[in-house]
């Protein structure tokens, strides 16, 4: 099953009892946020507001807060015909006739793709023109108290390149809403609407705008997707639909919108104009701290009659990006061998924020290809700010980060096997190196066969200055004692000690509690957003021929440290509020 819309999502989950309308009055300042975040913790259903103070618009969140309604939202097909794709590439080489034929519902099913105009009377979302004070009465939502103000969570923004309409962009990028007719528009610096504005500053020209709103569930994957550069959007999210995707002509002139959106927010990004955007609460579970950023400068509001306003809510994982981003990796993970031959499997970890850990299952053919190969991920796309790549030749579930670990750390040769690169790029919400979109990476390999027995519990005596120890997997220890604030080199000298004692541990983790080994959800969330590859990883080592070679042990200090921007926490009189009224809102 495909979805033309939003509302025929809704009206599914409703029947299947996995939508909960909520119709006493809530606030979007902060309250609404905290409703979600409970039952998204729990798994709970999607929530439609129909009483949001402030604007006569319904709300509705947590859309993709499970798998089962991500998978419900885009069906079996996209996943069956990416391999149908991938498939294909090897059964039709060398190209003959009957190998042609042989694809010949593939061929049909390909010809589906793509977008078809509609006449105005055939779009909802030309229900409404709003001119005057444009995003007056959105109910956009605040969702930590410290956030700059509201934001637009769930935007659809869609640009096309100056030099050829047909290269065309469609991201998902905050906005934060700074009056009836300005936004912020936050591009960073690896996102095609950022390339894009990039070349209408270089012909000192505005950029126009669209953003959209809602629509079919496909156009949120797809705008979320990390897709080559070139490849359309809007045909992938055509490819996940299963038919064209239906678009009207502005009247108002402009790009093309989606003719079952909720909203199409139109406008122009000035050149050359920036103005402080945050902080906001985001999907690492830290405050994004206030930048300069574009402007969005809005121009009309299109809406349906009956408009419903999809958002949702970030910050610590797991939230609904973590169950998207699962999905996509699914979606996609038949391709990434085509595009880079030596990887069987890929995976980047929502729990850490996505760019800030991958791993890949490679080839190793010959010596050191797998090395090769991590080049190639660290030059590709999005997988470009990777900040910490680990690597094995082993047939593993790379979604179980503990194998993962294990079967790297029995195999893994500190001498040759770790690299760590300086002066990199950064994903802009990676805040460890303290320089924005700056930053350094490290390469992991583990490949071949094992080196060695790792140990499975801690045996080793008290450690000076470690107040506990904790095993996460074999090899991997946690350990915890001051912060960094009152104990700086507290690294140091904790990796002279287990040097000292001749350690059989591999890899240990330095952190403000030991008890994150508990699980791979805090365990990665906490390790992999809180330290810098070339400012936080310890170990002996010398230089020969320009390399680095390290020995074991290996530590990481992943406390936190001064200038990292605060953790995500709910403010307190909201959470007495919420746990007050939550009867009236009948969950």
């Amino acid at each position: 099953m495909t979805f033309a819309n939003l509302r025929e999502f809704l009206e599914v989950l409703k029947k299947d009892g996995d939508l909960k309308i909520i119709e006493a009055p809530v606030d979007p300042y902060l309250e609404l946020a905290e409703i979600h975040r409970r039952v998204i913790e729990q798994e709970g259903p999607a929530l439609l507001f129909t009483n949001v103070k402030g604007s006569p618009f319904p709300v509705v969140t947590n859309l993709f807060g499970t798998s089962r309604r991500v998978d419900l939202a885009f069906g079996p097909r996209p996943e069956e015909l990416m391999k149908q794709i991938v498939g294909a590439t090897e059964r039709i080489m060398p190209p003959t006739l009957k190998a042609i034929w042989g694809e010949k519902q593939l061929i049909l099913d390909m010809m589906k793709v793509g977008m078809k105009d509609v006449p105005a009377s055939s779009a909802p979302i030309l229900g409404t023109l709003k001119k005057d004070r444009p995003l007056a009465g959105l109910p956009a939502i605040t969702s930590w108290q410290e956030d700059g103000g509201p934001f637009v969570t769930l935007p659809l923004v869609y640009t096309e390149s100056m030099a050829s309409r047909k290269k065309h962009n469609l991201g998902m990028y905050r906005m934060q809403i700074f009056d009836d007719s300005t936004t912020g528009m936050h591009w960073q610096i690896h996102k095609g609407g950022g390339f894009h504005y990039y070349e209408a500053e270089q012909r000192n020209e505005a950029l126009p705008v669209t953003v959209f709103l809602g629509g079919p569930p496909a156009l949120i994957a797809s705008a979320i997707a990390p897709l080559p550069e070139h490849l359309p959007e809007l045909l992938m999210a055509s490819l996940i639909l299963g038919e064209k995707l239906p678009v009207v002509q502005n009247p108002q002139g402009g790009h093309r919108i989606p003719a079952q959106a909720e909203f199409a927010i139109s406008g122009k990004v000035p050149p050359h104009l920036r103005r402080p955007e945050g902080p906001f609460g985001d999907h690492f579970g830290y405050y994004s701290l206030i930048h300069d950023f574009p402007v969005f400068e809005v121009d009309h509001v299109w809406h349906r009659k009956d408009a419903i306003y999809p958002a949702t809510i970030v910050g610590k994982p797991r939230q609904e990006d973590y169950y998207l981003g699962e999905y996509l990796q699914r979606l996609l993970a038949p391709a990434f061998p085509m595009v880079m031959p030596g990887v069987k499997e890929l995976w980047a970890y929502a729990e850490a924020g996505v760019h800030a850990l991958a791993a890949a299952v490679v080839r190793e053919s010959y010596s050191r290809e797998a090395l090769s190969t991590a080049f190639s991920i660290l030059g590709q796309g999005q997988l470009t700010l990777t900040k910490f790549l680990m690597l094995t030749d082993q047939p593993i579930d790379l979604s179980r980060f503990d194998v993962l670990l294990e079967t790297v750390l029995e195999r893994f040769n500190p001498a040759t096997d770790l690299f760590v690169f300086d002066e990199t790029s950064h994903d802009t919400l990676d805040y460890t190196s303290g320089k924005l979109n700056h930053g350094s990476k490290a390469v992991m390999l583990g490949v071949g066969e094992p080196v060695r027995v790792l140990p499975r519990a801690y045996t080793e005596g008290a450690i000076g200055e470690i107040d506990n120890a904790q095993v996460y997997c074999p090899g991997c220890l946690v350990v915890s004692g001051a912060s960094y604030e009152a104990e700086p080199a507290l690294a140091e000298r904790l990796l002279e000690r287990l040097s000292e004692k001749g350690t059989e541990w591999p890899l240990v983790i330095l952190a403000d509690d030991a008890n994150i080994a508990k699980g791979q959800t805090a365990f990665l969330w906490t390790v992999f957003t809180r330290f810098n590859p070339a400012d936080d990883i310890y170990a002996m080592s010398d230089v020969r021929r320009h390399h680095f070679g390290y020995k074991l042990p290996i530590v990481i200090d992943a406390r936190m440290k001064p200038g990292y921007p605060d953790e995500l926490f709910p403010r307190e009189d909201i959470v007495k509020l919420v746990d007050t009224r939550w009867n009236e809102y009948k969950l």
